[in-house]
């Protein structure tokens, strides 16, 4: 997958960015891969390829993910729970996965799209709840465009910062995306515990 991927990036420059980020935005292709390689790419660190620029690299990742968030929001809002229910596996959504984002907009609302869109393993969740749930448009598109600036911006100037060297701190992250998880799941669950003691 990972050698598809940047075959992709490295034969099609932006326009794979773009689309292997619209994926991204609904489905888990490995969009912090596209930018960390695009981003190597830009900076001339792949033998025999010349890539676009940085500033062409981060801007066809931020707006094919804006693009694929609002495809996704659009398919949620149109297919609703009925989506969810008969289609839901193939969207890496099964009832489980779908209980809990709804747990989380009614927690968290705009927040939950926001920091969501910025962490690994649940960034790519987002969308088709988003529109299921009918979270307003406006505020979803401000925040998942914001969200996915800040991510392709990080990613793709840590690609260009490490030039042939990305590929090792690829394989760091995939134990960083368990660790981050672990963490989200720890500032969740000291948020309910102190809510509860305020509560009380």
């Amino acid at each position: 997958m990972t050698a598809q991927l940047t075959h992709w990036v490295a034969a099609h420059g932006v326009l794979a960015v773009f689309a292997l980020m619209a994926v991204d935005a609904v489905l888990p292709v490995g969009g912090e891969l596209v930018m960390l390689f695009a981003g190597a790419l830009a900076a001339g660190a792949i033998a025999g390829h010349h890539g676009p620029s940085l500033a062409a690299v981060v801007a066809a990742g931020t707006l094919g993910y804006l693009a694929g968030s609002l495809g996704g929001w659009a398919l949620g809002h149109t297919g609703g729970h009925a989506l969810v229910e008969r289609h839901g596996r193939w969207l890496h959504l099964g009832p489980e996965r779908f209980a809990r984002a709804e747990r989380w907009f009614g927690r968290y609302g705009s927040a939950f799209v926001l920091f969501g869109r910025l962490t690994p393993l649940v960034r790519s969740f987002v969308s088709i709840p988003a529109g299921v749930l009918e979270y307003p448009l406006g505020p979803y598109t401000l925040l998942s465009a914001l969200a996915s600036l800040v991510w392709c911006l990080a990613f793709g100037i840590s690609g260009y910062a490490l030039g042939s060297h990305w590929d090792a701190v690829h394989h760091a992250f995939r134990y960083a995306d368990y660790a981050a998880l672990v963490v989200l799941v720890g500032v969740v669950a000291t948020l309910l515990v102190r809510r509860r003691g305020i509560a009380a």
